[in-house]
């Protein structure tokens, strides 16, 4: 039956052509944007998994990032240690040259005495951002290695410790107080000071109190005053007497004087150890402290060789083994501990391209399949507009009935 008001064919034709350009759309939009799940209405549970692994790859560029802070931090170290091992290794030979009667002692207790100071200069600047891990002021570290999650979908991090080695020749610790007239100053175990203003011609004044009267002698005070920096070494003598901060304090208000600065230092005798601090100049000025021990370090013992006598050179060749084996400790302990942040961090650059891969097998469209799907389509949408076509001309062959 042919009706001139229901064309079953035309709405055929017309759904084919709906359906054919729907999906000539989404072919299109594959090829565009290289992706065949490219939001959620396309698949939504494979979107949702697909945004779950990129944020896992987002948190590994991460981590990528710290393992190399971590690398270099421990590096820095590991050198350090190995150019102490080295620096020991020459004293040794010093040392053991200083067993001979017929030699000249004190040129080679000046070598040894050079040697002790590069020593302290190698531990000192072997820091990386900051954190020195042999210079005795940190005990560890944590580099951040990995993101682990389980099957619940819970994720946690993962960390590689690092233990600091102590290749100091002293150890530091807060044994003055400090207080300035802007308030009580910070005091920590290795660091502690305050500051004083410049009121133009107004005083300002702080207070460093020597309090600790039990002091061993190469025990040390260092402050610095603005850009200078002043410090006392204890003696034997010093060591022995029952004034010992009286005799730190005066020997630090020399040297402050010393440097000519814009300070006053004022030492009052029935204040023992107290010295007040005057600013006198229009500048503000930071004033900082710090104590070291002479003996308390991993190196502590490098303090105490002397080998300008006979029976100090013998003294000297027994402590020198003991010190190059701590050294060399600690190379072994850094390298190690570097050799595994190494391999995790060739491990997370892996993963992290096998779960770009695994992203990409999930949302990324078949540019070959994609081509020939479009070449297909294309044909179809010319094929169903020629059929629609036709279908609408279907009613004009009814007018011939009336003819």
């Amino acid at each position: 039956m042919s009706s001139i008001l229901t064309n079953s064919s035309a709405m055929v034709a017309l759904q084919t052509l709906k359906t054919i350009n729907s999906s000539l759309s989404d072919t299109q939009s594959q090829i565009s944007t290289g992706k065949k799940v490219a939001n959620a209405t396309d698949n939504s549970a494979v979107w949702a998994i697909s945004k779950v692994m990129e944020s896992d790859v987002e948190g590994f560029n991460s981590i990528s990032e710290s393992l190399s802070l971590g690398q270099s931090t421990v590096a820095v170290a590991r050198q350090a240690s190995e150019t102490v091992t080295d620096l020991l290794t020459e004293m040794k030979g010093k040392i053991v040259a200083a067993q001979e009667d017929n030699v000249d002692r004190g040129k080679l207790n000046a070598d040894v005495s050079a040697l002790k100071d590069q020593i302290d200069s190698v531990v000192g600047a072997a820091q990386f951002n900051g954190l020195n891990l042999v210079d005795g002021s940190a005990s560890s570290a944590s580099v951040l290695a990995s993101l682990d999650r389980d099957a619940s979908g819970g994720v946690s991090a993962s960390s590689i410790s690092v233990t600091a080695q102590n290749l100091s020749t002293g150890g530091y610790t807060a044994k003055a107080a400090f207080t300035g007239s802007d308030g009580v100053a910070a005091d920590s175990a290795d660091a502690f000071g305050f500051s004083l203003d410049g009121t133009g011609g107004t005083t300002d004044s702080g207070t460093v109190v020597i309090a600790d009267p039990t002091y061993a002698e190469g025990d040390k005070i260092t402050l610095r005053l603005g850009d200078e920096e002043v410090s006392y070494t204890v003696t034997a003598d010093d060591a022995a007497s029952s004034t010992t901060e009286d005799i730190v304090a005066v020997g630090l208000k020399a040297a402050i004087e010393a440097t000519g600065s814009d300070l006053t230092v004022d030492y009052d005798s029935a204040n023992p150890g107290e010295l007040v601090i005057t600013n006198d100049s229009t500048d503000s000025i930071q004033i900082s402290g710090q104590f070291t021990n002479a003996n308390s370090g991993g190196l502590g013992a490098l303090a105490s060789i002397d080998v300008s006598s006979s029976a100090g050179a013998t003294a000297a060749l027994g402590a020198i083994e003991t010190l190059i084996d701590t050294a060399i400790d600690a190379s072994s302990a850094f390298g190690s501990v570097e050799g595994r942040i190494n391999t995790q961090s060739e491990f997370v650059s892996k993963l992290t391209d096998s779960l770009k891969t695994g992203i990409g097998s999930l949302v990324d469209a078949d540019m070959e399949e994609t081509s020939a799907r479009l070449q297909a389509l294309q044909v179809q949408q010319q094929l169903a507009t020629q059929s629609l076509s036709i279908a609408n001309q279907a009613p004009q062959s009814i007018l011939s009935l009336f003819r």
